[in-house]
């Protein structure tokens, strides 16, 4: 059909009219609602430019459908931030990951757009607040962005918004940096350090119990992340005679009022797996578990004085002391350095695929859990290699020397985009 007047598109009103009655000015007009319904809207003022005002007023705060959703353009981004952290609440979400969203709604997100409406929250708002927070941080700038998204996608599920103004800001980009892995030198004067730390005479305060040295002779041996050491329990050890096995089913995070917890699931379902110790963090874990007869075998292996599982931040300040006593104090070493040490020992001897699995970054977690009979057994190869270039007698340090392995910087750069499993919101 053609000629005729052309439908209004949803969510616009046609032409303003107004008339005179009695004192007062009434300005009307037809507004197509987005349940694509035309609907009269009204209002009345002293002149005819006021009365056109309010008629604009009342349209821009009309309801987004005709049941009157709780969010629609004009509410505050407040409003939207308080319904998304309810919806937060109901979602399988590991309890630390909720805590870390939570953290950066409340010091960085909510600060900058709490005085906006929805509507006022444009792209080019939301790219001049990441480019503020990636001068601060990177990390920062990319869990900032991420929430935003994730709370601009819930309103955008919810008829409150048009679209999502964070998907059109730049990609945010990172320092390029190259992923190092100890050295065989390193290790060894780690090592000594970690041996000879507060044993001199006549220290004030505790003697140590050697917890974080055993601790760096299994993340060293093994490559997982601390928080998953730190949440070992004898039950998930088996010392089969082809060699020991770590089950890896929990972590152990940081929780603000509560201390340390053992969490039972680690940082993905690609985390539980099943991986070999070669035999020199094994003797580690045999020694450590050997203490703990009878004191039941979900207790951690690793605990503080009352039992309960051991404080990373407590780790990660010890270690600290490791490097300054090492005279490594400004190197930039962590913790993490022995996760990426592993990875490269295992990507240079038997390929990047197989570092990754044994990193818990890829899994077949589906296809195994609903299509195929579960293989228990465990590629004891990882564990050899590790155990001939990392032991603490006659480190063979050939495979460290070598050329990378395909993909290996890839294989790097996904550790250091693991964050702190282990880190309180």
């Amino acid at each position: 059909m053609t000629g005729g007047r052309p439908r209004l598109p949803v969510g616009t009103h046609g032409a303003i009219s107004t008339r005179r009655s009695g004192t007062r000015v009434v300005a009307r007009t037809r507004v197509r609602d987005l349940d694509g319904q035309l609907r009269e809207v009204r209002a009345t003022a002293a002149s005819a430019s006021a009365a056109r005002a309010r008629l604009l007023e009342r349209i821009r705060e009309r309801p987004s459908l005709p049941s009157a959703g709780v969010l629609r353009t004009t509410s505050p981004f407040r409003d939207l931030a308080d319904l998304w952290v309810a919806d937060l609440e109901l979602r399988d979400l590991a309890p630390n990951t909720k805590e870390n969203y939570r953290a950066c709604l409340r010091l960085h997100v909510r600060p900058a757009f709490e005085h906006f409406t929805l509507a006022e929250v444009t792209t080019g708002r939301v790219e001049w607040f990441l480019s503020r927070q990636a001068k601060a941080s990177a990390s920062q700038a990319k869990q900032a962005r991420t929430l935003l998204n994730m709370l601009f996608g819930y309103a955008l599920r919810h008829d409150a918004v048009s679209r999502n103004p964070v998907e059109g800001t730049s990609q945010l980009r990172r320092s390029k940096t190259t992923p190092q892995a100890l050295t065989i030198d390193q290790i060894t004067a780690i090592r000594s350090a970690a041996a000879t730390w507060r044993t001199q005479p006549g220290l004030p305060g505790p003697r140590p119990d050697g917890q974080v040295r055993d601790i760096i002779e299994i993340l060293l041996g093994t490559a997982m992340r601390t928080g998953e050491v730190l949440a070992l329990r004898p039950c998930d050890i088996e010392d089969l005679p082809s060699g020991m096995i770590a089950n890896i089913n929990g972590t152990v995070v940081q929780r603000r009022g509560n201390g340390a917890e053992r969490q039972d699931r680690p940082k993905t379902d690609a985390s539980i797996r099943r991986i070999p110790v070669p035999e020199f963090a094994a003797v580690v874990l045999r020694r450590r578990t050997a203490d703990l007869r009878g004191s039941g075998p979900t207790r951690t292996i690793f605990a503080n004085r009352t039992g309960g599982p051991l404080s990373p931040y407590n780790v990660r300040r010890t270690f600290r002391e490791f490097l300054l006593l090492a005279g490594l104090p400004d190197t930039g070493i962590s913790l993490r350095w022995y996760r990426r040490t592993g990875a490269t020992v295992i990507a240079r001897a038997v390929g990047t695929e197989a570092a990754a699995s044994f990193l818990g970054h890829t899994s077949t977690a589906i296809t195994e859990g609903h299509y195929i009979e579960p293989d228990r057994s465990v590629d004891m190869t990882p564990a050899a290699h590790l155990q001939r270039t990392l032991r603490p007698a006659e480190p063979d340090g050939s495979l460290l020397a070598n050329r990378p392995a395909d993909r290996e910087e890839e294989l790097m750069a996904a550790i250091d985009c693991e964050g702190d499993d282990d880190a309180v919101a």
